[in-house]
């Protein structure tokens, strides 16, 4: 592809920037990269249900697709805000809360996150009683693990994958992310480390607690609830961190930029989201507990 300035067709102008009408072009080439997305994930589903009914391995393979799904949207969108193309904020906002109400509406019960898999883990662990509960925690814990794997499989499938859209130059902003070998830098590069954990750990904390919190909703409305939470989790923490609050999908998006080192991104991306789902588990058992200790005892404190 030739990028010179005496070329026949330039996907970038001269002076290496991107015009308005440009931006336009490479907005509504990523939301057809998007739809394509999201369609053919919804197909590949739609298949393994069908070919995996009955079987253990459904489950898996919804994780695997769904988390992927999610991953390559991620990317798309990081790329749009990191190159300013989903500027105003208020188009990138939408953009973030349409991706989640989808992503939201798709998944089948995969929750496309490690800290949300272990969450799952301990409250059905939480739940179980009676004899064998030693064996079904130890399928439990394999299960765990089995999910956990395919949500990081996922992570590095849906790097590569968007990385071979990038390559084909559908739009100036691919092109150009293509000929920087998709250059790309973390945010954590010009904040503190402790300050940026604690962004991830308060982030994870608040979605938890808002998803948690929203159960009892109507599905209709517990998906939208649960995506504006996020958004807001987004507009809040998104310059220090990206406000990723996901391990899995941290991996793909965060790890690959410069700007930190693997033990960095792992104390903030890993570490931090986990810390917050947890911190959420333990207040979910604390109210238990004290709501049955009031039943029992009126006054206990």
């Amino acid at each position: 592809m030739d990028t010179q300035c005496g070329s026949t067709r330039k996907p970038w102008n001269c002076e290496g920037e991107s015009g308005p009408g440009w931006m336009m072009a490479d907005l509504g080439v990523s939301l057809l990269v998007l739809a394509g997305t999201v369609l053919a994930c919804e197909v590949a589903r739609r298949a393994s249900s069908r070919l995996l009914s009955g079987s253990a391995y459904g489950a898996y393979a919804a994780e695997l697709i769904s988390t992927l799904q999610l991953c390559a949207c991620t990317h798309e969108l990081k790329l749009l805000g990191d190159a300013g193309v989903s500027q105003p904020p208020l188009l990138a906002l939408a953009l973030t809360y349409a991706t989640s109400v989808v992503q939201a509406l798709t998944s089948r019960g995969a929750t496309c996150n490690p800290s949300g898999a272990c969450e799952r883990f301990l409250r059905e662990r939480g739940s179980g009683s009676g004899s064998g509960v030693g064996l079904r925690t130890g399928a439990r814990v394999a299960a765990l693990a089995a999910r956990v794997a395919c949500q990081f499989a996922a992570a590095v499938a849906a790097r590569a994958a968007v990385r071979r859209v990038w390559a084909h130059g559908l739009s100036d902003l691919h092109a150009r992310h293509w000929a920087s070998a998709f250059r790309c830098a973390s945010p954590i590069g010009g904040a503190p480390l402790l300050e940026a954990a604690a962004v991830e750990t308060a982030c994870a904390f608040v979605v938890h607690a808002a998803a948690l919190g929203a159960r009892s909703l109507r599905e209709g409305y517990r998906v939208h609830a649960v995506a504006a939470v996020i958004t807001m989790a987004v507009y809040a923490g998104g310059s220090t961190t990206g406000a990723v609050f996901n391990p899995a999908l941290a991996f793909s998006t965060q790890f690959p930029c410069s700007g930190g080192t693997f033990a960095e991104y792992s104390l903030v991306y890993w570490m931090g989201p986990l810390l917050g789902e947890m911190h959420v588990h333990m207040e979910g058992l604390q109210s238990k507990v004290s709501y049955g200790c009031n039943q029992i005892y009126p006054r206990c404190e």
